[in-house]
């Protein structure tokens, strides 16, 4: 199978089925919940799972917009059709799925007032540019790896980058984070949802820090402070789709990068949803 093919295949199965750490994140969180409208939209989520995934149906409506970030093994090259390839299984993907048809026409102004409407094609929804970096696994050195992340629009609308004085107690940068998801949960409205934390020196690294936390979190292996942020937001009583109950998040996928000599830390938050993050890696060799 070629790369256009993976991709496109891959880019369908991440819209239309859940990895296994979301559907045990999903049992374990019904099997604590006594809120019993909390447990009628545990279960009805895990319904739409099946159904979505045996008969390859989007999770949401809302099919999201292409994202990609590129590993490189410390034996490999990147080539500009291999990019291209990449482009052409998304577009493949996006057309098969069908994804939404949510690209904009027009010019720049036009596009800003979506005055000339949308385009009918679903695969006219483009990728932003593509994020590369080398990998420090040995076990990539000979292979290139590529990570899909399809996002939708609640959570993006919701999300937020900004300065936060750590003074010197990292638990300050956190409860800032909870403070902001439970304002933002609280208007999501697909909860449970599964908070992404990216902590860096600017605004670029630390949304660059949340998009790699979404691509390599677990919900089965969470860290001191991803439960940290998941124990506090449980505690809130938001619950699933706003009902109540103790299942306000899933779990938490937090990345940090390297910090600044300052007072100050960046925080990027993006409330997830609880079909996201819809994520797909590809290694290639």
């Amino acid at each position: 199978m070629n790369l256009s093919s993976k991709i496109e295949k891959g880019l369908i199965k991440a819209s239309t089925s859940y990895p296994k750490d979301r559907i045990s994140a999903f049992k374990r969180s019904l099997n604590q919940e006594t809120n019993e409208n909390a447990r009628w939209a545990l279960e009805l989520m895990l319904k739409n799972a099946k159904i979505a995934n045996k008969q390859k149906l989007p999770l949401c409506d809302d099919t999201g917009i292409p994202h990609v970030f590129i590993e490189l093994g410390k034996n490999t090259s990147l080539s500009s059709n291999l990019l291209e390839s990449i482009k052409i299984g998304i577009a493949r993907g996006l057309k098969n799925l069908p994804g939404r048809p949510m690209a904009v026409r027009g010019n720049d102004i036009e596009r800003l007032g979506q005055s000339k409407g949308l385009y009918d094609q679903s695969e006219k929804v483009v990728t932003p540019s593509f994020s590369i970096e080398n990998s420090n696994d040995e076990d990539l050195s000979d292979n290139i790896k590529i990570h899909l992340l399809l996002l939708g629009g609640g959570p993006e609308i919701r999300a937020k980058t900004y300065r936060v004085f750590h003074k010197r107690d990292y638990k300050e940068v956190l409860n800032v984070a909870v403070e902001r998801f439970e304002n933002t949960l609280k208007l999501l409205g697909c909860t449970p949802s599964i908070p992404a934390i990216g902590i860096g020196r600017t605004h670029f690294e630390a949304n660059s820090l949340v998009m790699k936390a979404m691509i390599y979190g677990n919900l089965n292996y969470q860290s001191e402070i991803e439960d940290y942020i998941m124990n506090k937001l449980n505690k809130t009583n938001i619950g699933p789709m706003g009902l109540g109950g103790k299942t306000t998040v899933l779990g938490s996928f937090v990345k940090i990068g390297p910090q600044r000599a300052s007072g100050v830390r960046i925080l990027a938050t993006r409330p997830c949803c609880f079909v996201e993050p819809r994520s797909i890696s590809i290694s290639i060799s």
